[in-house]
Order: structure tokens, then C-alpha cells, then sequence
């Protein structure tokens, strides 16, 4: 239902974790990409998650339009969303000073 985009040195072990876990304990069926590893290529599997899923959450933090990887899923879920009836939420990440 839900996939999550974010820059994973970035927020993977603090915001995103955490709303991983809660829409988890909610019973929403939620996409976390912990398999992709830096270099790599995005898989035509991870591609079509994203087509498949019905709403995507950008957690749009500090270093995340840096990533080639998150820009290239960012474009795929503008994309799919043209169109159709999927939804695109996007959470900006600030630090504090």
C-alpha cells in the first residue's frame, strides 16, 4: 500500500524507521528499501513495488535530491502518479540548529 522513499544515511535509523514501524502496528502494508546498496541500480522489482503501491511517501531530507537513486524514484512515482488516483505526501526534513 504504502512505499517510502528517503535518503537511507540521511533518516533510515531515526524518522523513517520510525514511520516504518508505526504504519507496520497500524496493519498498513508498508515498503522499506533496505536492500539496495550504494552504487547499485534501481531493480525493475523495486520499480514496479511503486507502480503497485497506492500511496508514496517522500521523506525529503537534507541530502535526498543528492541521491541519484532517490531523484530516479522520485521521477518513477511522479510518474505513476499522473493520472491515476494514487496519493504523494511529502515530509520535509529539517535539522535543527
Amino acid at each position: 500500500e504504502v512505499f517510502l522513499s528517503f535518503r537511507g544515511k540521511d533518516t533510515r535509523n531515526n524518522f523513517t524507521d520510525y514511520l516504518y514501524k508505526a504504519l507496520s502496528q497500524k496493519g498498513i502494508e508498508t515498503f522499506i528499501d533496505n536492500k539496495l546498496n550504494r552504487g547499485e541500480e534501481i531493480t525493475p522489482e523495486l520499480l514496479r513495488t511503486i507502480e503497485e503501491s497506492m500511496v508514496a511517501v517522500i521523506v525529503f531530507s537534507q541530502n535526498y535530491a543528492d541521491s541519484p537513486w532517490c531523484l530516479e524514484e522520485l521521477v518513477h512515482i511522479m510518474e505513476c502518479q499522473e493520472g491515476s488516483w494514487a496519493e504523494c505526501f511529502t515530509r520535509l526534513l529539517r535539522r535543527r540548529p
